[in-house]
C-alpha cells in the first residue's frame, strides 16, 4: 500500500468514526427534548391539580370574598385597613407574625413557633407568594393567603414538616413597616441607649465597691 493511499484509507476511517458519533448523539438530544416536555407537561398538571383544589375551598366557602392575584395565588381579608393606602415596598422594613395550615386548616406551624418577622422588603429570601403578598397589605391587616406549592415551598418542601408539592394556607398580620434608614436609626439610638445602661451600672456598681466600711462600735465589757 502506497503512502497516500494509506493516508486515504485513515482519513475515510476518521470521517466514519465522526459519522458514528454523531448518530450515537442525536438519540440523547432527542431524549433529553422529550424529558423536559414531560416534565413541562407534568408541572403543568400538578398546578392545575393544586388550583383546582384551592377553588373548591374558595367556592365552598360563599360567604367569604376572595380576590385573585395575577402572581398565581389568591387570599382574604380577616382585618382589613380601610383607612391607609400605604403599602410596604422595596427599602422598607416590615414587621410581620404569621401561620401556616394545610387547606384542610390544619396547623403545621404556629405564630409562637414561627415568632415575630423583621423583613427588608424584597431584600431578604422569603417565600416567592409572601414576597409578593405582604406588598399588597396595609399597616394593621390580617390575610389569609391561598399559595400553590410553586409559591410556597415547592417541590422539595421545607425538609420538616412541609412535604414535597404542598398547598398552604398561610395568615399574615402585618404590624407595621418603616423605611429602612428610619428602622436602622433607631436600632442604633436603642444600641447607644443600652450601652449607656450597661457603662451606668458598671460605674454605680464600682462605686459601691469602693466605699469605705461602716464604723462598728465597740462596747466596752463592763458595760454589759
Amino acid at each position: 500500500m502506497s503512502h497516500k493511499l494509506f493516508l486515504g484509507f485513515l482519513f475515510s476511517l476518521f470521517l466514519m468514526s465522526c459519522k458514528h458519533n454523531q448518530e450515537v448523539r442525536r438519540p440523547i438530544s432527542h431524549s433529553s427534548g422529550t424529558f423536559m416536555k414531560k416534565s413541562i407537561d407534568r408541572n403543568k398538571k400538578l398546578i392545575a391539580s393544586e388550583e383546582d383544589q384551592i377553588k373548591a375551598i374558595i367556592k365552598k366557602d360563599a360567604k367569604t370574598k376572595y380576590f385573585t392575584s395575577e402572581k398565581g395565588y389568591w387570599y382574604t381579608y380577616k382585618i382589613k385597613n380601610e383607612q391607609d393606602t400605604l403599602t410596604p415596598k422595596k427599602g422598607d422594613v416590615a414587621f410581620f407574625t404569621y401561620e401556616i395550615k394545610d387547606l384542610n386548616g390544619k396547623v403545621i406551624y404556629s405564630e409562637l413557633e414561627l415568632r415575630p418577622q423583621t423583613y427588608y422588603v424584597d431584600k431578604q429570601d422569603v417565600l416567592i407568594g409572601l414576597r409578593d403578598g405582604i406588598k399588597l397589605m396595609r399597616r394593621g391587616e390580617k390575610v389569609n393567603f391561598l399559595f400553590p406549592s410553586h409559591k410556597a415551598y415547592g417541590y422539595r418542601g421545607d425538609t420538616k414538616k412541609i412535604g414535597s408539592n404542598t398547598p398552604l394556607l398561610i395568615t399574615v398580620s402585618l404590624r407595621d413597616f418603616k423605611p429602612e434608614t428610619v428602622y436602622q436609626k433607631e436600632v442604633e439610638a436603642k444600641r447607644e441607649a443600652n450601652q449607656l445602661a450597661i457603662q451606668n451600672a458598671l460605674n454605680d456598681s464600682a462605686k459601691s465597691t469602693n466605699k469605705p466600711a461602716k464604723k462598728t462600735i465597740n462596747t466596752p465589757k463592763d458595760s454589759i
